[in-house]
């Protein structure tokens, strides 16, 4: 889960640096004035509210799913005391404190076939990990630190009451809540719903997402480009990152530059999506009409970042969708997904987003220029060197060179007042893992 970021770099706790904004604007900010990043993505996790409607799945068909009622414990987890070890169920009373002391063995236990009778003094159960403690036993004596002579066994000093068991209810007791509404349901989650013997779990609906790339440049893949066209790469990523996410996507293709047919478009996305994701159209140029479609629409909430790449992007509604007006280059499409667009879909999954994204802290690999005032994303790699994390930049960070983010496989983020990077300075990365 977003909320999972990867990697053995997270193993590092000591260097997880949360995000700083220092930057200061103010809400609903004049159309001069570009919001800062961690001021638009709060806004939009803020404004987004999780999508109402539930369905019941059976429980291997939830995975990745959002939970939408607590999973209460309908017993406890373990069921029984058990054993932990492969040795020899004793009480403990049995044991001496100096010296060795002799066990007669009367039985032994499996997990799944309990010992059906009482463990007296000076008795002992051979015992097998899971199985059920047998009634009078406290004590599991691992097999390694015994000595056996027939059917007796001798028990070094030194053991203590209780270990190398498991307490029934350990893990959970009977009504305890086992997982809460709103969780992601990943392997662990699984496994912990059938542990508790539950078929069926109640979960919410996905979300919608309608997505669709405007230009009249853009080409369809598997034809021949005419002078001046691109092939569009846009909506094949965003596909990538909602099939990613587990929302239900309905793919809308290519909208030409012309008003009605845009507005036609966005009129009939808003009809049958939660959130509607479009990629060009929301710059200043005289053939962009989102924004000006948006507005008769719905409502524009902001459309300005103050970061790099990703500046135009627009954030609003269209009827009850949410809409979020991404930048035509395909990386600022990536980066404004994954920055911004990414927590509110979440949000409106009904999963509540990290406060803040984590960031990791390494060595730059080489030096990245960068002028203050807004916030950059730069593609990079990290590597190991000398057993030290580095990251260097990778590929030309145009906006529009694709192959960059592939290559990488992190951005580092350099805060608004930062004045460039010198190979040796210390640099904050955020790892694609998660997003």
């Amino acid at each position: 889960s977003i909320t999972d970021f990867g990697g053995s770099f997270l193993n590092q706790p000591d260097q997880v640096t949360p995000m700083t904004d220092t930057s200061s604007c103010v809400s609903n900010a004049p159309e001069s004035i570009a919001l800062s990043a961690a001021e638009a993505r709060d806004r939009m996790v803020a404004e987004a509210v999780p999508i109402s409607g539930r369905e019941f799945l059976p429980v291997r068909s939830a995975l990745g799913r959002i939970l939408s009622a607590d999973i209460v414990a309908p017993h406890d987890v373990p069921a029984h005391d058990n054993s932990a070890m492969d040795g020899y169920a004793v009480r403990f009373d049995s044991l001496s404190g100096a010296g060795e002391t002799r066990l007669n063995v009367v039985g032994t236990a499996f997990a799944g076939s309990a010992f059906s009778g009482l463990i007296g003094k000076g008795k002992a159960v051979r015992i097998m990990t899971g199985a059920v403690l047998p009634a009078g036993a406290d004590t599991v004596v691992v097999q390694k630190v015994k000595r056996v002579d027939g059917d007796a066994v001798f028990v070094p000093a030194g053991q203590r009451k209780g270990q190398n068991t498991r307490r029934a209810g350990e893990d959970l007791a009977r009504g305890a809540v086992a997982l809460s509404a709103g969780k992601r349901v990943g392997p662990a989650e699984l496994g912990l719903i059938a542990s508790l013997g539950i078929a069926e779990v109640e979960v919410r609906r996905r979300l919608r997402v309608a997505f669709f790339s405007t230009g009249d440049e853009l080409a369809s893949i598997g034809k021949p480009l005419a002078p001046g066209e691109v092939y569009d790469s846009n909506r094949y990523t965003l596909h990538g990152l909602l099939t990613r996410l587990g929302a239900d996507i309905i793919d809308m293709g290519v909208v030409p530059d012309q008003p009605q047919v845009l507005e036609a478009t966005l009129a009939e996305a808003a009809q049958v999506a939660d959130a509607i994701i479009t990629t060009g159209g929301v710059s200043v140029g005289e053939a962009d009409f989102v924004r000006e479609i948006l507005e008769k629409l719905g409502e524009v909430k902001f459309w300005k970042l103050n970061i790099k790449p990703g500046r135009p992007m627009a954030f609003g509604k269209v009827g009850k969708a949410w809409l979020f007006g991404l930048p035509g280059n395909p990386v600022a499409v990536m980066v404004s997904y994954t920055q911004f667009a990414l927590d509110a879909l979440l949000r409106l999954s009904g999963l509540d987003p990290l406060p803040v994204r984590p960031l990791l802290t390494v060595v730059a690999a080489n030096a990245i220029k960068k002028q203050p005032g807004r916030r950059e994303y730069v593609r990079g790699q990290i590597v190991a060197v000398d057993g030290e994390w580095q990251v260097k930049t990778v590929g030309n960070q145009g906006s529009g060179v694709l192959r960059s983010m592939s290559e990488a496989n992190c951005f580092v983020v350099l805060p608004e007042d930062c004045t460039g990077v010198q190979a040796g300075d210390s640099v904050q990365v955020q790892l694609f893992d998660g997003l």
